[in-house]
């Protein structure tokens, strides 16, 4: 899967020199360096310092005045040579170290200080390739900068508007009857490239948009070789991010450093750009268990943008993506097809949708529950009863619980979600929710655990404890045989047994030690509610419940009786 320290959000996407060059109401001029259009700048920034390479992070557009320049570099009109030599040196070094640290271009503003920009500039830009703007009188550099920034917010815009359409297609298409087709195409189709699923076994299962080139094409399912799970599969030896460049084989260009598009770097003082723009293989582990095999890769070879990303978890399935351009936006499109064929593929793979599937219609034609369970992959149970501590539950939130808990057998009721858990996985508290937990049962005892787990909850909301689990360990009771017990409890409780409402209240009541308050919550009724029922309880049965002797019998005789198992 994507790597989750991505944000949801693309970020501020820069902004490019020739949209700033073309704003009317600015007059800028390029006079020197590349006179493409490549070059974009990600803020401006004004320093009037001889050596500003300590205080740039990368990719500004630096202003001065050049109110830095010594008196003897001040003019180059007609200077003696040693004065030009000097003015050369000084206008080499200034401009090196901006590109050093990663600056994208230089705007030089005319008047006060100069009438012109400086002939040796001019030419130390050109030798550098570091574009240089001319900035008129009459333009402020916080008309600049407020033009970047205005630049900035209508590119973010646009680009939030195109991630959120394309995350409504993609949800679109996950719905359709060829869910992941439909999500290829759509992707190939937001990013203008080419999308494709890996089998497990490196086998293309799925693809959609135009398919690169044999190189590419070869390199892209090395990627998906290298983030692909497994036993058979190799690994690298160090985890790559989703921007992080991998390598493919020799002649894989890297867009680290040299690249002017890419993003500067955000923390730290600044380091000069590497000049190498190839690099060899990637190095694999012979051993996939003494390095985990990231989840996500990426590479650039000849123009084209190559990502693979690992779906589910060690499903070995692999989406690769081949696009002209990588920029945050398209990552975070990506991101979320990724996720939506986690989801589909996670299902078709495991099995586990069909043999949920099986059993519930095995339990509907009659089939008894422990017939089917060994479908749903374990042998004991435990039943969990939850809700959540503010709003009424909801189909995401009981979803997303499910998972937390590891299970996907889930049951939204009005405000409690049930799930049904294998006995082997351990249940832990959940920021926002109160649980009741069921003791471990066979299938066959599947009713029982949910009575349990409907007790434990009360019990856990009148203690305001996150998470109470039933007793379930031997007491005094059992040494008396079942059919007994549940003779004398049917025999004491016959006046009230008609009434569920009165047993419940009475057990509740019983456990929480005679608590009106804390029943009350329990039952969600109001505490005067409680005390009349008691009440009533205690007329029926011609009981003194403040005898402590006949709390006990009736707290035993409760423990056997099993009302009839209510929907909820």
């Amino acid at each position: 899967m994507p790597d989750q320290s991505v944000p949801a959000v693309p970020p501020t996407p820069p902004v490019p020199l020739s949209a700033l060059l073309a704003r009317e109401d600015l007059a800028l001029r390029l006079i020197a360096g590349p006179q493409d259009t490549d070059t974009v700048i990600h803020w401006a920034h004004t320093s009037e310092m001889a050596d500003p390479y300590p205080y740039l992070l990368g990719g500004e557009l630096l202003l001065t005045a050049g109110v830095h320049i010594p008196d003897a570099a001040g003019s180059d009109g007609g200077a003696p040579g040693r004065a030009k030599s000097r003015l050369g040196e000084y206008f080499d070094d200034y401009v090196s170290r901006i590109v050093a640290a990663g600056g994208a271009a230089l705007g030089f503003g005319v008047a006060p200080v100069h009438d012109t920009v400086p002939r040796a500039l001019v030419a130390a830009c050109d030798t550098y390739e570091l574009p240089l703007v001319e900035v008129p009188p009459r333009t402020t550099f916080s008309a600049v900068a407020r033009a970047v920034w205005q630049l900035m917010a209508q590119a973010r815009h646009a680009e939030l508007r195109r991630v959120s359409e394309a995350q409504q297609s993609l949800a679109t298409a996950a719905s359709r009857p060829d869910p992941v087709p439909a999500v290829l195409r759509q992707l190939a189709q937001r990013v203008g490239g080419w999308a494709v699923l890996y089998g497990p076994e490196g086998t293309e299962l799925a693809t959609a948009g135009r398919k690169p080139g044999d190189t590419a094409s070869t390199a892209l399912n090395e990627l998906a070789g290298v983030v692909r799970p497994g036993p058979t599969s190799p690994g690298p030896v160090a985890p790559t991010g989703p921007a992080a460049p991998t390598g493919t084989g020799a002649g894989a260009e890297t867009r680290a450093g040299t690249d002017r598009t890419a993003p500067p770097p955000t923390t730290g003082c600044p380091v000069p750009p590497a000049a190498s723009t190839t690099r060899p293989a990637p190095s694999r582990s012979p051993s996939p268990s003494s390095s985990p095999s990231p989840s996500s890769a990426s590479d650039t070879l000849a123009g084209t943008h190559l990502a693979a990303y690992a779906l589910g978890s060690g499903q070995g399935f692999v989406l690769g993506v081949a696009a002209p351009r990588r920029d945050p936006g398209d990552h975070t499109i990506v991101s979320v097809a990724a996720v939506l064929l986690s989801l589909l593929t996670g299902e078709h793979h495991s099995g586990a949708g069909a043999a949920r599937s099986s059993a519930l219609v095995r339990l509907l034609l009659g089939a008894a529950p422990e017939a089917v369970a060994p479908l749903l992959g374990a042998e004991r149970w435990v039943v969990v009863h939850a809700r959540p501590d503010t709003l009424a539950p909801d189909a995401m939130a009981a979803s997303a619980l499910g998972t937390a808990l590891g299970s996907p057998l889930v049951d939204l009721a009005q405000d409690v979600v049930r799930v049904l858990v294998p006995a082997g996985r351990e249940t832990t508290p959940q920021p926002g929710w109160t649980f009741g937990v069921s003791a471990p049962v066979d299938p066959r005892e599947w009713a029982l655990a949910d009575t349990q787990a409907a007790r434990a909850l009360a019990r856990a909301r009148a203690t305001r404890a996150p998470l109470v689990h039933h007793a379930a360990r031997p007491a005094l009771a059992d040494l008396v045989p079942a059919e007994d017990a549940v003779s004398h409890a049917r025999a004491l409780l016959a006046p009230v047994a008609g009434t569920p409402a009165l047993t419940e209240t009475l057990r509740t009541w019983l456990s929480l030690h005679g608590s009106w308050d804390r029943t009350a919550v329990a039952l969600s009724v109001h505490r005067n509610t409680v005390r009349q029922r008691v009440a009533r309880c205690a007329a029926l049965l011609a009981a003194d419940l403040d005898d402590p002797d006949v709390r006990m019998e009736l707290w035993f005789a409760l423990r056997q009786h099993q009302p009839a198992r209510q929907d909820r």
